[in-house]
């Protein structure tokens, strides 16, 4: 689907209402278009990582990530690896640009209304429900089962970039269901990570990051719109949330869903500035640099003894089976309840594409299994089965949509992109 640019004047003929939809999915189209590029960067990364980590330069990837990196600022000192600041820090503007993109579907996307959000809301919990169940199947009364979070979580980047190798047959509602239900479950792994991997909470540096995050609507009343001024009260946000034993990642997210999404006295708002500032440095900078430093996984150090083999499958069974199983059965028991109506111009079989490309995991399960395991064996295990999960899922996805997907026919063609979207 080609990028719609909402400034340039409508063809002739189009109605009032078109235009008012087209306008409200630039910004949808935008982040697609963005995403299905960044997949390729993603995979590159990702497969550098996984060669250099099994070639004889192992010692020098280990070297590197292990490098520590110090903060002097006066008489306060703090130093953490090259890895802590990527998964720790980076990887917060990464949760940041989570929650505005959810701040803005709440707003005025598929979020914005429970009966558009009812079918990606279903979606999105059986495809963390049954992942989850399965994995606690295969590790229940073992030290692994901590890991059950792993498996919940879809990549978008991935999905997306499969999905636009589809061109033209994946109908638009399809493509804002995988983006809700991502959307979706971006938030849930988010909760998971909060309440079950963040460590004892210290309840005065809580406070603190609490009182900066209650500065920012308080700067927004006040009127304040350069956006530095509130970079510090982020910051600040940012280690009081790490200094209470809440991951740091949180915070990011808690900044994204308090940025305004009206815009006063603006062209746009902050919400779809910060979106369009910071969007292309996560999907091109942030997420490859992760996945270098989290997907180098040495094949030699992972353990498919003991307990390693439940974690393997546990999350292998879990992206590749039960999410399309949760995805499909969740979505239909919703439909045929009446909670939720089933996208225009779109079946089952379709939605089943969905719940398959929706196994890809890559980027969440990989930073929760850096939360659930310790360095170690372990945790070399579960990243490999993510590595394998995500890889059938991305070509089983592809291969089912090929098989089932159809083009649609030219006049229709048109009428799909204006109207599609809108119907979810």
């Amino acid at each position: 689907m080609r990028p719609t640019d909402p400034s340039s004047p409508p063809p002739v003929g189009v109605s009032p209402a078109r235009r008012v939809a087209r306008l409200l999915l630039a910004p949808v189209e935008r982040f697609l278009a963005v995403e299905a590029s960044s997949g390729i960067v993603l995979l590159a990364a990702a497969a550098i990582a996984l060669v250099w980590a099994n070639s004889p330069l192992l010692a020098l990837y280990e070297a590197l990530w292990a490098s520590p990196i110090p903060l002097d600022l006066g008489g306060f000192s703090f130093a953490r690896d090259l890895r802590w600041w990527v998964n720790d820090g980076l990887m917060t503007i990464f949760f940041f640009v989570v929650g505005l993109e959810i701040r803005r579907e709440m707003h005025a996307g598929e979020l914005s209304q429970l009966r558009r959000a009812a079918l990606p809301l279903a979606a999105a919990l059986g495809g963390m429900v049954a992942p989850a169940l399965l994995y606690t199947a295969f590790n229940a009364g073992h030290p692994s089962s901590v890991g059950w979070g792993v498996a919940m979580a879809t990549d978008i980047a991935f999905a997306v970039g499969v999905l636009a190798l589809l061109g033209d047959r994946v109908a638009p509602a399809l493509r804002i269901l995988l983006l809700s239900l991502a959307v979706i479950d971006d938030l849930g792994a988010i909760l998971v990570i909060a309440f079950f991997y963040s460590d004892g909470v210290a309840l005065a540096p809580l406070v603190v990051s609490a009182l900066a995050l209650a500065g920012v609507p308080l700067l927004q009343r006040l009127g304040v719109r350069a956006l530095v001024a509130y970079l510090p009260l982020a910051l600040v946000a940012w280690a009081g949330a790490y200094a209470s034993g809440i991951h740091p990642t949180i915070a990011g997210v808690l900044l994204g869903l308090l940025t305004p999404v009206v815009a006063t006295g603006a062209a746009e708002s902050a919400n779809l500035r910060l979106q369009h500032a910071l969007h292309g440095w996560v999907a091109y900078g942030v997420m490859p640099i992760f996945a270098l430093a989290n997907a180098g996984v040495a094949l030699g150090a992972a353990d498919l003894g003991g307990d390693g083999w439940r974690v393997f499958a546990g999350v292998f069974f879990g992206l590749l089976l039960g999410k399309p199983l949760g995805v499909l059965a969740l979505s239909r028991l919703s439909v045929a309840g009446g909670v939720a109506q089933a996208p225009r111009g779109v079946g089952w079989t379709e939605v089943s594409v969905v719940g398959v490309v929706a196994g890809i995991g890559f980027t969440m399960a990989l930073f929760v299994a850096q939360l659930a395991f310790p360095a170690g064996p372990m945790l070399e295990t579960a990243k490999l089965a993510i590595l394998a999960a995500s890889a059938c899922a991305g070509t089983l996805a592809y291969g089912l949509g090929r098989l089932v997907l159809r083009r649609p026919a030219e006049g229709a063609k048109t009428e799909a992109e204006a109207e599609g979207s809108t119907e979810v």
